[in-house]
């Protein structure tokens, strides 16, 4: 497996424990939320060790998702797993489009303005609802709009580049 095949990205996190036979409410990072159940192995971080479990069943919940994990058959056990994050290998993600990317995989790049202006690198992305906004940390931190053709003009994968047209003061 490649690096960036074993790069393991979290696709959620454990939020509580539903039920009295083990079952977990999860808070999922996918869009849609259900998708978090598409992965049959989930890797899960207890402090700074992944485990690996194996999904058996899950469903929509009100506004969450609640799932059962095999060996977790009891409330107790399963408690013990709120707050861990899941994640899921790089390559069992859904394969993309030319263009597309996956948040994650902006990570690291350098972020320049289109006068050459470097101001640092990708943090991270989050969503505010309207947009989502790249976070670039450098000497300053640039909260920018991932807004195509407005702010973000090119993004360069294989350069891990982007440019932006954007005001370094600002």
């Amino acid at each position: 497996m490649s690096a960036t095949a074993d790069r393991r990205i979290v696709i959620g996190r454990i939020m509580g424990v539903f039920g009295v036979r083990g079952w977990v409410r999860v808070m999922s990072h996918t869009e849609p939320r259900e998708n978090i159940l598409s992965y049959p192995n989930w890797q899960v971080r207890r402090g700074e060790d992944w485990q690996t479990l194996k999904l058996l069943e899950g469903r929509l919940q009100g506004k969450g998702v609640v799932v059962s994990l095999e060996g977790l058959d009891d409330r107790d056990v399963a408690r013990g797993l709120v707050g861990c994050d899941i994640a899921v290998h790089r390559d069992e993600l859904p394969p993309l489009a030319d263009n597309e990317f996956y948040w994650s995989d902006l990570q690291g790049f350098d972020v320049v303005t289109t006068d050459g202006v470097a101001l640092g690198q990708v943090d991270h992305l989050f969503e505010t609802g309207a947009n989502d906004v790249l976070v670039v940390r450098g000497e300053r931190e640039h909260l920018i709009p991932m807004v195509f053709e407005q702010y973000v003009l090119d993004v360069d994968l294989g350069a891990r580049r982007i440019e932006v047209d954007w005001d370094p003061e600002f």
